[in-house]
Order: structure tokens, then C-alpha cells, then sequence
């Protein structure tokens, strides 16, 4: 009987070495997208520089700013998961978004309008 319990527990140390080879190669692809969404970014504004910010339970996420002023964002399901990503791409990271960094970014019509929007109570009800 002890020969069988061995087995099992062997059957499940592998079980979870499957499940975390699996997860572990899932976030290996899901960075490898983040990166590849980086460097199109970059190379569409010239370089970029970026600014990870905690979203609690729904991830991270990735702050752009390019060279010319542009931004974007893209969320990561983690921490761990968007810094590798950074890092793959090349991206410079920053501890917050303030200063300099900030100061890079250049709004237009549109932000300005829903900052607007926002600050009046956004649309009227029809």
C-alpha cells in the first residue's frame, strides 16, 4: 500500500509541474505580445519611455510616451508580467510619471474635451 501512495504523490508533483510549466510558458507568450506592442509603439513615435502603475486585482499597467509627445497604455495581468515585458522591449521605466517624464506628454482636442467633460459633470442627460 505505501508503494502505491508513493506513486500518487508522485503523479501529482508532476501534475503541478505540468500546471506550472504551462502557466510559466503562457506568460512567457502573453510578455513576448506585450513586448512586440512596445516596440511598434517606439518605432511609431520615435522611442518611448514607459511608467508601470499598480490596477490592484486587474493587473498593471504599462504607461507609453513617446518621443513626439504620444502616449498609450497597455495592461498587463501582472506585475511580474508587465516588467518582463518592459524588458524584452528595451523600455526605459520609470518610478512615477511626474517631472520630466510627465512634461513629455502632449495632449490634444480630444483629452481635452473629456478632462472638460469630466470637470462639468460629463454629458447632459437627454
Amino acid at each position: 500500500m505505501a508503494e502505491i501512495q508513493q506513486v500518487d504523490q508522485s503523479d501529482e508533483n508532476s501534475d503541478e509541474n505540468k500546471d506550472r510549466s504551462r502557466r510559466e510558458a503562457r506568460d512567457e507568450r502573453r510578455a513576448a505580445r506585450l513586448a512586440k506592442q512596445i516596440g511598434a509603439f517606439t518605432k511609431r513615435h520615435g522611442g518611448a519611455e514607459g511608467q508601470l502603475a499598480y490596477l490592484g486585482q486587474a493587473g498593471t499597467r504599462i504607461v507609453l510616451v513617446g518621443e513626439d509627445g504620444h502616449w498609450g497604455d497597455l495592461v498587463a495581468p501582472s506585475h511580474a508580467l508587465a516588467k518582463n515585458a518592459a524588458e524584452k522591449a528595451g523600455l526605459t521605466l520609470h518610478e512615477s510619471f511626474d517631472g520630466e517624464f510627465a512634461a513629455k506628454v502632449r495632449t490634444g482636442p480630444y483629452e481635452w474635451s473629456r478632462m472638460a467633460g469630466i470637470q462639468v459633470g460629463g454629458r447632459a442627460n437627454s
